[in-house]
């Protein structure tokens, strides 16, 4: 997975100085050093502090942004090395999809439930035509009980989407995927 992708999911409402905005930097910054390039949506909150972190160790940051569907922002972050413009919501997910090998679901609202359940969906898709599905990472804080209810309510596969606690957990597991 070295020199891969990672899609990195998450509120837009993070703002510097608070806890999230920071653990985000910390996990671009932890990916580029370990080797992976960066993708999201390309705004404001997790998605610049991702951003940021990535940039300042020197590594790609692909932002995927939606001008139709955020008329009022005007383009991305300043992180960006990338900047992909898709069509709406939809299509944004898609092109970070298809361009990366791993998620990682922070603490958002129902974009990043959207985002999460797409790739989700992906996984149990993958295993059902007997792939190895891409790693979904998501912060426990967050998913754990939303994760483990619908696993429950919808009787699907358990064991798909993988809970963390950290920037460095996730890198670690990135990390052991990769050696394996």
């Amino acid at each position: 997975m070295k020199d891969s992708v990672v899609a990195v999911y998450g509120s837009s409402r993070a703002v510097p100085g608070d806890h999230l905005y920071q653990t985000a930097v910390e996990l671009g910054r932890l990916l580029v050093e370990a080797g992976f390039g960066v993708t999201n949506g390309g705004y404001a909150g997790v998605m610049e502090a991702v951003s940021k972190g990535a940039a300042q160790a020197g590594g790609r940051v692909i932002g995927v942004t939606a001008p139709a569907l955020f008329p009022n922002r005007s383009g991305g972050n300043r992180y960006l090395t990338e900047e992909v413009k898709a069509t709406g919501l939809l299509e944004r997910i898609q092109v970070m999809s298809r361009m990366s090998e791993a998620f990682v679901v922070m603490p958002g609202s129902i974009g990043t439930l959207t985002e999460l359940a797409i790739a989700w969906n992906d996984a149990y898709l993958a295993v059902a035509r007997e792939e190895e599905p891409a790693p979904i990472l998501a912060f426990r804080e967050a998913w754990e009980g939303i994760v483990n209810c619908l696993t429950e309510q919808l009787r699907t596969r358990p064991g798909l989407v993988t809970m963390v606690d950290s920037p460095i957990e996730v890198v670690e597991i990135l990390q052991m995927r990769e050696s394996t």
